[in-house]
């Protein structure tokens, strides 16, 4: 959906969910702005129980300029509804009757959405896609300040302080917006009420510690996710404690807080490994955060069940399943068994390559944004990036590049989820890689030995001991077959588009 779609109707009403936080009003706040825009009127409202009376809210409606009003009683039948950071007809936004209905989320899908809508599940927020939408109208935010501050706090909150930042798109929003610090410091510094500060510390001395695989779970009470976050980074002092899990449930939803101190774990994996299937989930290698709908829940209970008890039961056996299910491996130290390794070479598919040097001068530190996430490298003579089928991108040398790869000649050109793009870290310059980019095609000198995998894998690279690929039963655990320590996964859906078997090993 466009925005542009939604012009063509005159009674307007934005509404959020029934209990408002930044990320609903800072959603609502520019979509209402765009409506200004295009010369169009519309009211941006929230119904339910209680009108906003957490600090910080009321200090961003009021600082910002947010013209959102609390409409408990609403009767009105406009001609257009506008739903955002929620999904008409759930539990946790009172139903307005209208014309005609419009969605714009980032939470997962919990129902039947109508034509017009736009929810992009594995966004950090729904100011982010707001954000998008406007880019994609054409309009700046340049001079909006308050506007660009609220989108920032909405995300801000949303990600548990931006640790749980997990899409290209979010930080590309947070990279472009010109934003009042003190207001985010005051806003921030009112976080927390003393009533959360009693379901902190009662939440942190309930804790459950399970010794075996040194994580703790803890369960609070309904409150700010941001409280879930402040527990977490607290127990994470903890001697004895690399992982924590930290949740509460209400009718409406369940939050989930993950933290993880050790490499073999990953916190965004956990966090998606969680809500797989009833939510979502992402982050940071070391912190993340997800959302369970209860609606999804239903599926997986058992007669007699209530939300709350099933909700318990479904995080604590996945905990448990989760670090039970993988087998961790390091390249470095280990060689693949021979049995059921077969020997396969490289199919004449054309990928991409781009030279470092090309894009910034050798020595400069860059930043490479991929859906995959940031990785910062030094630009440095001899060096390329490989763009693979769906936009990942890794490095390799020039040597290795041309022993394996026959150059086109001709850009390459591609069409991603994202382009990968390149910034360089200081001046903050940002270039598209595929505008760089040449096409490659193997040479045929390209062999592997590979078998399936049986069970999960987290793999240690050879090039890279500090984060592990995972890999799942049906994907591909593969090895040059000059080199028995460069090991890789392959993901099951993208194999037979790249190798194709010559022979037995």
């Amino acid at each position: 959906m466009k925005l542009r779609e939604l012009l063509a109707y005159n009674d307007i009403v934005i509404q959020c969910h029934d209990n408002p936080d930044a990320d609903a009003l800072a959603s609502g706040y520019v979509l209402w702005w765009y409506f200004r825009q295009k010369g169009k009127t519309a009211r941006f409202i929230y119904r339910g129980r209680n009108a906003v009376q957490k600090s910080n809210l009321r200090i961003m409606i009021e600082r910002l300029d947010i013209p959102v009003t609390y409409e408990p009683d609403f009767m009105s039948l406009p001609e257009l509804l506008v739903t955002v950071d929620c999904q008409y007809g759930q539990k946790n936004v009172t139903r307005t009757d209208a014309d005609t209905v419009a969605v714009i989320d980032h939470h997962q899908v919990t129902g039947e959405l109508p034509a017009l809508a736009e929810v992009r599940s594995g966004i950090g927020s729904c100011s982010t896609i707001l954000w998008d939408m406007i880019r994609e109208e054409g309009l700046s935010l340049a001079e909006e300040k308050n506007i660009s501050t609220a989108l920032y706090y909405g995300l801000y909150t949303d990600t548990n302080r931006l640790s749980e930042v997990s899409h290209p798109l979010d930080r590309d929003m947070l990279d472009s917006l010109l934003i009042n610090r003190s207001v985010i410091t005051e806003m921030s510094n009112s976080n927390i009420s003393l009533e959360e500060l009693t379901i902190t510390g009662n939440t942190i001395t309930g804790y459950e510690y399970h010794p075996d695989h040194r994580y703790v779970i803890l369960r609070a009470e309904p409150c700010d996710p941001n409280i879930l976050g402040v527990i977490s980074d607290f127990v994470m002092e903890t001697e004895g404690i690399d992982v924590s899990l930290a949740y509460y449930i209400s009718p409406f939803e369940v939050k989930i807080s993950v933290r993880s101190c050790v490499k073999e774990v990953h916190a965004d994996e956990l966090a998606a490994f969680l809500t797989e299937g009833i939510g979502g989930g992402g982050g940071h290698v070391l912190k993340a955060g997800g959302t369970i709908r209860p609606e999804l829940l239903d599926a997986f209970g058992q007669p007699g069940e209530d939300t709350y008890t099933l909700a318990d039961r479904i995080l604590i056996e996945r905990m448990e399943e989760y670090f039970s299910l993988y087998q961790v491996l390091y390249a470095r130290e280990t060689t693949l068994s021979p049995e059921g390794l077969r020997l396969y070479e490289k199919r004449e598919q054309e990928l991409g390559a781009a030279k470092l040097t090309d894009l910034f001068p050798e020595g400069t530190r860059v930043e490479v944004r991929t859906l995959e996430g940031d990785v910062e490298v030094f630009s440095k003579e001899g060096i390329y990036l490989m763009i693979g089928l769906e936009g990942e991108v890794y490095p390799i040398t020039e040597e290795k590049l041309d022993r394996s790869y026959v150059r086109t000649g001709k850009p390459y050109s591609r069409t991603f989820d994202y382009d990968p793009t390149l910034k360089n870290s200081v001046t903050g310059e940002r270039k598209n890689v595929m505008e760089y980019a040449m096409g490659v095609v193997s040479s045929g000198g390209s062999r592997i030995l590979a078998k399936p995998l049986d069970r999960c894998v987290k793999l240690f690279t050879a090039w890279d001991e500090e984060k592990y690929y995972s890999g799942n039963p049906g994907d591909y655990i593969a090895c040059r077959e000059d080199d028995p320590h460069d090991i890789y996964i392959i993901r099951a859906r993208l194999f037979d588009r790249l190798y194709k078997e010559i022979e037995s090993a």
